[in-house]
């Protein structure tokens, strides 16, 4: 240190207090880097690494960006896990001598980038914050820049998997003092979820401590009048975010002015499976938003609307009363095509008033900014008369408590001018009017020859002196200029400045104030306007809390005009909501598949379940058909109502389910190791576990990643297990393709059979994408590789290998399985042990006959072996004769 010049002791000093982040130091025009931090951003940034200090072994690495850009860089650096402290100058260089003071006024994480053009409109970035204490979870969720402030608690870590689909966290706190099991299903989180995962000191998750920041922040006096009372865990991992927030923002955050508690109960939980299988914000293979509900029902018009929906979809309600409020206010505007359309031009003025008040929050907002806010609030009072005329209560409740803002409105229009430059140290932020000495130095500065020569005519009129003069230069600024010949008539009131050969030079009081004016105009012109819009852009800040609740109740009114309107074109019709356990749709249709064809070709299809005879639906027929369309169908309408949404159907009596639970498709998950058929039976477990007899679940070829006994066999038990309604009893659509399933309707209560209905025209099938009562004997496989363009041969193969595994009659053996309806567990016994042992000798027997082996010498050894009896070496001994002879066959 003693070597660094004293510029650089003080960037030493600020580093030493920020050693996990990348130290962005503001000297004039740029932010430099300098020594590991230059190294690293240089190569991340892939920008030119120099050196500063003297030659040899003192100089040192250094980069640096410019600050006018140096948002983009701060983005890309925290996109590849990085922090990034923003290091400014605090004091005016020409104010004083020295160093210039400077010190660190933002970190910038992933969690609290406020950067709003590299964040998606319609999404949230949300910062969590999870504690885990006395076998509870506290989960705090907050987005900085639209001021959301979320908390709940749950006992099961598999509901906070569910929490973290839901909120998709761009960064998540947790203590670095977690442990054991809890550390490591932070991790699998991590991986699962591709969050920067910010491990923060211990300490900071204090229960005194945080709850003591959460009182001063919303200033109450108990945490009881924020609804936090019964929130012991949650309380900490809400406290901690703030302090978090605190300390990485250093300033006073009063765009986060409510904190909302909520149960996970409260709505439809939705694993990341379903939400992936049900594509509800985004394609399964691509990524996309076209080709997902979202995509469907998104017809907002503004950013604030969207992100709205997208909350509504990804939790659905569950409680009857709010779902029909919703329900009847999408109606009621479906009812008036008129105002909804004028409603429409008004949304379309509005800009994203909740992430503008969070720049204006962060004392980040512009003019421009601000004259975006002015523009949307003007549309506030528009929209509330044309509300006037509703009466669902959600609508009703707009009109009502929709605060117009006309004061907000009214300061900005005084204040700002309409187009302002971008940065606030250019001037012209200020309308003419609004303050009268922004007003005397904008005429100084452009009327000032004016004044001058109007001076000067007058003091030539008061004095006699016909060739005076009002003169400048840069040491003595403006004076009056006399010749020696008029000297006598001069007069008291001019003040001597300068003596010349045959001149003499004054100044008076009136030039001097006009001097003053002139000079210096523009800058002081530019210093005064900042402060002046300092000054309004924190009037507005201090009506954050009525801004927002503006704000929330145009993004409601914006969702449910999307809705009506996506109803009204896409021919969707209003649910009928029971909490009886019945799901009767007639005609049914896929909302996302019938938008993608053309010619209004989709096919639709009834569906009926409920709590009795027709809890589980096995549903069979050829891959291709439609089967998964269909399931998936249903998993969206019933979830589309309970989002308040009108469905795709002619009619549609919906039961209430406590959550979706799919099973569709799998694929290897490599990185940890687990096959497809590890992830299909971890999925089918997680299911087998939590669901209810309330919850719907739609499962898609179980059983189908290993052999076909084993396969068959668990499907078969799976179907068992679900029906039987002293465990699980839940209504569930199961299609398979083991044909053998159908001959469980009339074994098992509830369970009954649906096909999808095929044309065979010779060898050719046709799709007819129809669901009917009844089963299939026959998986059309073949015909369905036909269809994809199979060789000729391997078709032609394909049938000759399928007519010798027929003769096996699998089916036949299947419908003499003793169905079993019920589990004791007592029945597990040492018997058990011998009667598996048998079975796997008796499928090895039944899988051999399946490929035509002729040699039953191999098995007849097999059963006589006595393995009870053998020693290790004989074992060794047997198994290898055993290998040879089964080479020799």
């Amino acid at each position: 240190m003693a070597k660094l010049t004293p510029m650089m002791q003080q960037y030493m000093s600020i580093k030493e207090q920020h050693k996990d982040c990348l130290l962005f130091f503001r000297l004039g025009d740029f932010y430099e880097m300098f020594f590991d931090d230059a190294v690293t951003a240089s190569r991340e940034l892939e920008i030119t690494l120099t050196s500063r200090g003297k030659a040899g072994n003192d100089r040192y690495p250094m980069c640096g960006v410019p600050f006018h850009s140096a948002e983009n860089y701060v983005q890309r650096l925290i996109e590849k896990g990085y922090k990034v402290a923003i290091c400014e100058q605090v004091s005016d260089p020409s104010a004083g001598k020295g160093i210039v003071e400077r010190e660190v006024v933002r970190i910038v994480t992933p969690g609290t980038n406020i950067n709003t053009d590299n964040i998606e409109d319609t999404k949230n970035n949300y910062l969590l914050c999870i504690e885990l204490k006395d076998n509870k979870i506290g989960l705090a969720a907050a987005d900085v820049t639209t001021g959301e402030f979320f908390v709940t608690e749950m006992e099961d870590e598999k509901k906070l998997f569910d929490e973290l689909a839901k909120f998709l966290p761009s960064e998540v706190l947790v203590s670095d003092g977690q442990s054991g099991n809890s550390s490591l299903q932070i991790e699998e989180a991590r991986k699962r979820f591709d969050f920067f995962l910010n491990l923060y000191p211990e300490w900071n998750f204090d229960r005194n401590r945080c709850e003591e920041k959460l009182l001063k922040h919303f200033g109450v006096l108990k945490l009881d009048g924020l609804g936090l009372g019964n929130y012991d865990v949650g309380i900490i991992a809400a406290g901690t975010l703030l302090g978090y927030l605190y300390e990485t923002q250093k300033r006073q955050l009063n765009h986060l002015s409510k904190i909302t508690p909520y149960s996970v109960n409260e709505f439809m939980m939705l694993d990341i499976s379903t939400r992936r299988n049900l594509e509800l914000t985004e394609t399964l293979r691509e990524k996309k938003r076209r080709g997902s509900l979202l995509w469907v029902l998104d017809k907002t018009r503004t950013a604030m609307g969207g992100r709205m929906l997208r909350k509504w979809i990804e939790q659905p309600l569950i409680t009857e009363e709010k779902i029909q409020k919703r329900l009847d206010a999408v109606e009621e505007l479906i009812n008036d095509p008129i105002n909804r359309e004028e409603l429409k031009e008004y949304l379309d003025e509005i800009y994203d008033m909740e992430r503008l008040m969070g720049k204006v929050a962060y004392g980040a907002a512009n003019g421009r900014d601000l004259i975006a806010l002015r523009n949307s609030l003007r549309m506030l009072p528009h929209i509330k008369s044309l509300m006037e005329c509703y009466e669902t209560s959600l609508l009703k409740d707009i009109h009502v408590n929709m605060d117009e803002l006309e004061d907000i409105h009214q300061l900005i229009d005084n204040s700002i001018m309409e187009e302002p430059p971008v940065t606030l140290r250019e001037g012209r932020l200020i309308k003419d009017g609004y303050h009268q000495d922004v007003d005397k130095y904008r005429k100084a500065s452009t009327d000032g020859k004016h004044w001058i020569a109007e001076l000067e005519a007058k003091e030539r009129e008061l004095t006699g002196i016909k060739n005076l003069k009002i003169k400048y230069n840069k040491v003595f600024g403006y004076y009056l200029e006399v010749t020696k010949s008029y000297l006598n008539l001069v007069p008291d009131r001019f003040v001597r400045k300068q003596t010349l050969a045959n001149a003499e030079r004054y100044i008076t009081p009136e030039l001097k104030e006009i001097e003053d004016t002139v000079l210096g105009a523009e800058e002081k012109i530019v210093e005064l306007e900042y402060q002046l819009f300092t000054e309004i852009r924190d009037k507005i800040a201090a009506e954050m809390e009525r801004i927002q609740k503006s704000a929330t109740k145009v993004a409601r009114l914006d969702v449910i005009r999307s809705l009506a309107n996506v109803a009204e074109r896409q021919n969707f019709i209003k649910p009928h909501l029971n909490v009886e356990g019945i799901i009767d749709i007639k005609d049914g249709r896929h909302p996302v598949v019938e938008k993608m064809i053309d010619n209004d070709a989709f096919i639709p299809n009834n569906t009926f379940l409920n709590e009795d005879e027709d809890r589980l639906a096995i549903i069979t027929g050829p891959n291709m058909a439609g089967k998964s369309t269909y399931m998936r169908q249903v998993a969206l309408i019933v979830l589309m109502g309970q989002i308040g949404s009108f469905v795709p159907a002619s009619e549609a009596n919906i039961s209430l389910v406590d959550r979706i639970f799919t099973r569709v498709g799998a694929s290897d998950d490599l990185a940890s190791g687990q096959s497809t058929f590890m992830v299909e039976m971890t999925e089918v477990s997680n299911i087998l576990n939590n669901a209810t007899k309330d919850s719907l679940l739609i499962l898609d070829e179980i059983g189908r990643g290993t052999s076909t006994f084993d396969g068959l066999s668990i499907a078969w038990s799976v179907v068992e297990y679900i029906s039987d309604q002293n465990i699980i009893g839940a209504k569930t659509l199961f299609a398979t393709h083991y044909h053998e399933l159908t001959e469980l309707e009339g074994k098992i209560s509830g369970v009954k059979n649906y096909c999808v209905t095929i044309k065979e025209s010779g060898e050719d099938i046709i799709f007819l994408h129809k669901i009917k009562r009844g089963g299939v004997d026959h998986s059309y496989g073949i015909e369905v590789a036909k269809l994809a363009g199979l060789p000729k041969t391997v078709v032609e193969r394909s049938k000759e290998i399928l007519s010798q595994l027929n003769e096996s009659d699998i089916a036949k053996k299947a419908s003499d399985i003793e169905v079993q309806t019920s589990i004791d567990e007592d029945l597990i016994t040492s018997k058990q042990h011998e009667e598996t042992v048998v079975q796997v000798a008796t499928t090895m027997e039944t899988q051999l006959n399946l490929f035509d082996t002729h040699s039953y010498d191999l098995i007849e050894k097999i059963k006589k072996l006595n393995i009870l009896e053998m020693t290790p070496m004989d074992a060794m001994q047997t198994l290898f004769d055993l290998h040879k002879s089964a080479k020799d066959l």
